[in-house]
Formats: C-alpha cells, structure tokens, sequence
C-alpha cells in the first residue's frame, strides 16, 4: 500500500495533506509513504523532516508512480497523477460542484475520488471532518484580519488620559467558523453580538458571553437543513431578518458573514444600502467571498472600501495559518483512513455509511447522488 502526499498546485495554497505526524502513523500501519519535494515548504515542514519519518521525498512523477492512494488538500489535475494505480483513491478537498469537469475526469480514468468536504456530520466521522477543522481557523483568522483592518482597539481602555470604548462585533452565521469567531472577538475584548437562521443556535451564542440577535416575528422557522448545515429560508424570513440585521448593523464597528448552504451560491446577507448606514472606518470581512458572497460589492481576493467601510475578501483563509491548518487537515486524513484500515488486507476499507457519503467516482462513473 503507497500513499502519495502531493504538493498543492493551485494558485495561493499553502497546506499540506501531510505532515510528519501523520507519515510516521501511515508507516506504523504499514503502508509505504511518498511526498512530493517542497510539498511541505510553505507550511514550514522540511523535505528533511519527512525523510526522518521515513518517507520517501521524490519528485511529482516519482511520487505517484503506484501509488493506491494519493492525498491532496484541493484535488489535483488528472493529467499530474498519470502514473497511479488503476482505481486509485484520491482522497482531498474535491469541491464538487464547482469542479465537476475534474470529477467527470477521475471517473474517465478510472479513480475513485472521495471528496472529504462530504463527510457526513455523525459523531464517529467528527475527527474526519475537514470543513470543521478549517472553519474553524478561517473564523479565528477573520477576526484578526478585522482587527487589523480595523486600525482601533478591541477592549475598552481605561487610562489616565480617558476611556477608550471597546469595539462592537456582529457574527452572522454560528456554525463552526462563526462560533471561533465569537470566542476570538470576545477574547480581544469586543462586546460581540450574533445571528443564524438556526433557532438551536441562540444557546450557544449566549453560552459564548454574546448576545443573540434573533427574529422573533417569524414562528415555525427553524432553519436546519440536513447534517446540521443551514437551509434557504422563506421569503417572509428573509425580510424580517433584513429588517433586524439593517436596525442592528448600523451601530456596529466589525461584521463577520459566514453563511453557507452547501451547493448553492451564499446567500445574501448584507446590501449596500446597509453598508451605508454603517460608519467610517467600520470593517466587513466576508468568510464567503469564494461561494459568491454574503455582501454586496465584496471582491474575491480583495480588500475594498465602499461608504467607508473595508470589505476584506481573503481567498482561502485557512491557508493563511499554513502550518496548523495543514496539522489539522493531516490528521483529518489521517483519522479517516486509519478508522478503516484492515490489517489483513493492509489497506482501508470502507463502510456503506460514510464509503457512500463521500465517494464520488467509482468503477468509471461519477457515483455520487448529489452529482447526479
């Protein structure tokens, strides 16, 4: 059984879908474990430290020449993986629906894909998940790059010269990244308020120290979709929402979108008519500029100003703490196949359950029913 750990292609990533960590357990299975040269540089992990695992450091053609398993953070191009096993498992970051011209291309080969970002969201699968583990640094680091846009303090200060007021923070959207970003706001001192369209989230909002900012007009609604993920709401919601967010926005200094609805374009949260309203200087950092965005006028890659207001559109965040979410991320992999690895066999071997939730392609067709 070879593993290949490739290096990341695509432009501005820096993770890596192995660390030495996770090499050292691939090879206390049993498998045999290739990485790329310089797979690890831009998250700060050495060629050298990969051989004191005892890994084999090669170039991209040697790496992957049979391999059974290649790991990546975003899927790679089929044309680079040429010298795989027939069926080989490609297991990363597929993003699916926006790339499906690379799924079609790994059926047409022959691999088998998984696409991690489809782990189900059960207990067992918790240490699996990928879009948890870099939520929840892109919520951490969206509240830096806030701060730093911000150019003023966090806490209040009180000094001998007068006091200073703390900042006002308002997370839309609670799950994984919006709750470490609620944590990090009020770690930093920012009196912090919060929204979902999920009612059950009002509890862990308040558990944070923030204040929820619900509709309470709309009865019945309740916002959780399959797998604990947010769903499109009503149109009668959806007005009643703009009209608290459009009252409470306004008095906000820092905003922090991170609603997403699997498959489809994030919604929108927040106009330019209400980025007006907001005062100079006040900082928006959209988590969802690469699904389309939750505000109007932000730019992928960017930070903007409209009415005053920077609109920070980072591109993929979590790479931006290369090194822990790499460590994340290898682990993520890690747990994943190592809850499936037969001993006799000396390969995973999945179950129906999660084997059905992330598999893409198999047998030369694309497999998946959200694909279908």
């Amino acid at each position: 059984m070879k593993i290949a750990i490739i290096k990341e292609l695509a432009e501005g990533e820096r993770r890596v879908a192995g660390t030495p960590e996770t090499v050292k357990k691939f090879k206390a299975l049993g498998a045999d474990v290739a990485v790329e040269a310089g797979a690890g540089l831009s998250a700060a992990i050495a060629d050298a430290d990969y051989a004191a695992m005892g890994a084999t450091v090669a170039d991209r053609a040697a790496t992957v020449a049979g391999a059974d398993i290649i790991l990546g953070v975003q899927g790679p191009d089929v044309a680079s993986i040429g010298g795989a096993k027939p069926g080989a498992w490609i297991v990363a970051g597929l993003n699916p629906f926006v790339e499906r011209a690379r799924i079609d291309a790994y059926a047409g080969a022959g691999y088998e894909a998984l696409a991690m970002e489809f782990m189900p969201r059960i207990t067992r699968a918790q240490s699996m998940d990928i879009l948890s583990s870099q939520s929840n640094l892109a919520g951490y680091k969206a509240v830096l790059d806030a701060a730093y846009e911000y150019g003023r303090a966090f806490p209040m200060m009180m000094t001998a010269a007068g006091t200073v007021s703390p900042a006002k923070a308002f997370i839309m959207g609670v799950g994984v990244a919006g709750l470490q970003a609620i944590a990090t706001a009020k770690r930093l001192g920012a009196q912090v308020s919060a929204t979902d369209v999920r009612s059950a989230t009002k509890e862990q909002i308040e558990s944070l120290g923030a204040k929820a900012v619900f509709v309470e007009s709309v009865a019945g609604i309740e916002g959780e979709g399959k797998g604990g993920y947010a769903t499109e709401m009503s149109e009668e919601y959806q007005k009643a929402q703009a009209e608290l967010v459009s009252s409470h926005i306004a008095k906000q200094d820092i905003v922090i979108t991170t609603a997403l609805i699997p498959g489809k374009p994030a919604p929108r949260l927040i106009t330019d008519a209400q980025i007006a309203t907001m005062r100079p200087g006040s900082v928006i950092v959209d988590l969802a500029v690469e699904q389309g965005g939750n505000v109007e006028g932000a730019v992928l890659g960017q930070v903007v100003e409209r009415h005053g207001v920077k609109i920070v559109g980072h591109k993929n965040v979590p790479s931006r703490l290369a090194a822990d979410s790499s460590a994340l991320f290898a682990r993520n992999l890690y747990n994943f196949l190592s809850a499936f690895w037969n001993k006799e066999q000396n390969a995973p071997v999945l179950d129906e359950e999660i084997g059905n939730a992330i598999r893409v392609t198999q047998g030369g067709k694309v497999v998946s029913e959200r694909l279908l």
